[in-house]
């Protein structure tokens, strides 16, 4: 057994079985040893930013990390950007990088690079392990950090001599995770004080306390109260749909954000941070709250939320029931196609269970509004910002839940930057429906250029933010990558396609022309 069987055979005992890789040369004997463990699934992303969101859209669904391979520095530098997401999402994730043989680095070779200063920024934990007998305990300690709190990112650094160099291993190690944190007596009753002053009062949560028992428990704590719930702007998972309590997010928007938070004078947090500008913008502030809105935090990111919850509801009480969205079958319009017309026909032709992957940025945006009364479905969306997140989350939760229809809202241009996740997507015969908003252009920043005050797009910003010249045909695109698709420009071809789709099982794609 070498280093690479024993990294192996630790991932598996402590229930990591799917991998997402895209590696090279140094990689070849962990390779190898994933080949003669057919308990592993191994799934090739054609781009590192591709395994990398994969694994997070997994690691949501499954509620355990996926273990990546990448190679070497470049490979991980390609990958950044969804675990940038991936880290704002609270994932867990393991990382396994090669680099070269531990002797060969003296070398200075072409792909030599610092892999722990390109890993640090977007993780919570980096190791290296430098010899075949240390890779079972670095492998221990990645899983550890990975698992602790409410998900972290671990990459774990293996030279190629560390894999292919044999040792003994011993029985491998079922790490346990440090339990959460339990919640603050302290905390708990001053934001029940903060719920009894009578003054304007929202709760403002994310993560796990976005479950659909946990939500109904807020909401009851809110009506006893009279404080308003609310999720953060950005949020890795939240269960919604009919039968489930309707959550609006905090707004994208700086001056709607503004507006929602002027009557506000005191804020509780419970795993959410205080709601901030995305960007700064000239003559507004970065802050959402007013400046004499108190802030009171029940629970952190890495406590039990759960459980600050229901210690909450045990000091001020509940209301009898929580008030469910009811389901809704909205009336379509006709003619062409629009933002919010694929909004309704989702919110009419939703499968129960389906879980909804949202990347469509601009287009997008009224689709959670539109949709509170869908079918029950979870939602993961775009928390980093760092788009190209779309496809390949989807394509990971399909791969954690292959018995779900996986529905992908994905802007056109962000679509790009991991367009190689549909052939990911068309060899593992995943359930996605992939909903392509194709309006040719990074509409999200012709809205940014007058937001900042730069005044509207001339000839050389459209240059930068047009995608009409020549316009990308998404149909092409997906059938050169094995995914059936079709292309709609009218409410009533984009209704027929939408349920043809959703009745079917495997991968297809609609460009819906607005």
């Amino acid at each position: 057994m070498n280093g690479a069987d024993i990294l192996c055979e630790t991932l598996l005992a402590n229930g990591i079985d799917t991998c997402f890789a895209n590696p090279g040369t140094s990689e070849m004997h962990f390779v190898a040893a994933l080949d003669r463990q057919p308990r592993m699934r191994c799934v090739l992303g054609l781009f590192e930013g591709v395994v990398t969101g994969a694994a997070d859209g997994y690691a949501r669904m499954a509620d355990k990390p996926a273990v990546t391979l990448l190679h070497l520095g470049p490979g991980l530098a390609n990958g950044l950007a969804n675990l940038h997401n991936a880290r704002r999402a609270r994932v867990p994730m393991v990382n396994v990088v090669g680099d070269h043989a531990t002797y060969h680095l003296v070398h200075d070779a072409p792909l030599t690079s610092d892999i722990e200063g390109l890993a640090w920024p977007m993780s919570h934990w980096v190791g290296r392990a430098e010899t075949a007998d240390t890779v079972g305990p670095r492998c221990e300690e990645a899983i550890l950090a990975a698992r602790s709190g409410a998900g972290n990112i671990a990459t774990l650094i293996l030279p190629a001599d560390a894999a292919w160099t044999e040792a003994t291993m011993p029985p491998p190690v079922v790490v346990s995770p440090p339990a959460l944190a339990a919640p603050d007596a302290a905390q708990v009753r001053r934001a029940a004080e903060a719920l009894r002053n009578g003054k304007s009062t929202t709760i403002l949560v994310t993560g796990a306390a976005l479950r659909a028992a946990q939500t109904e428990l807020l909401d009851r704590i809110a009506q006893k109260t009279g404080a308003r719930l609310m999720a953060q702007q950005a949020n890795g998972r939240m269960q919604r749909g009919a039968g489930r309590v309707a959550l609006d997010r905090v707004p994208y928007v700086i001056d709607q954000a503004l507006e929602c938070f002027a009557a506000t004078e005191q804020l509780i947090l419970i795993g959410a941070k205080a709601p901030v500008g995305f960007f700064a913008y000239p003559g507004k502030p970065g802050s959402m709250l007013p400046e004499t809105c108190a802030v009171l935090e029940l629970a952190a990111p890495d406590d039990d939320l759960a459980a600050a919850i229901t210690a909450l509801a045990e000091e001020v009480g509940t209301a009898p029931a929580p008030r469910p969205a009811t389901r809704l079958s909205p009336d379509l319009p006709g003619g062409a196609l629009t933002p919010d017309a694929i909004a309704l026909a989702l919110a009419r032709a939703m499968p129960e269970d389906a879980i909804v992957c949202d990347e469509s940025i601009t287009s997008g945006r009224d689709f959670f509004r539109m949709t509170h009364g869908a079918a029950p479905h979870d939602f993961l969306q775009l928390t980093g910002g760092a788009i190209g997140d779309g496809i390949p989350m989807a394509t990971g939760a399909a791969v954690a839940c292959p018995d779900r229809k996986v529905i992908g809202l994905q802007a056109d241009g962000s679509g790009m930057y991991t367009v190689q996740g549909l052939w990911t997507q068309a060899r593992e015969r995943l359930d996605v429906l992939t909903i392509v908003f194709a309006n040719r252009r990074y509409q999200i920043l012709h809205g940014e250029l007058l937001n900042v005050g730069a005044g509207p797009a001339g000839e050389n910003a459209r240059r930068m933010l047009d995608l009409d010249d020549p316009a990308l045909d998404w149909v092409q695109m997906a059938g050169a990558m094995g995914v059936e698709a079709a292309r709609a420009d009218t409410v009533e071809r984009f209704d027929d396609l939408l349920r043809q789709a959703l009745a079917r099982k495997g991968p297809f794609l609609i460009e819906a022309v607005i």
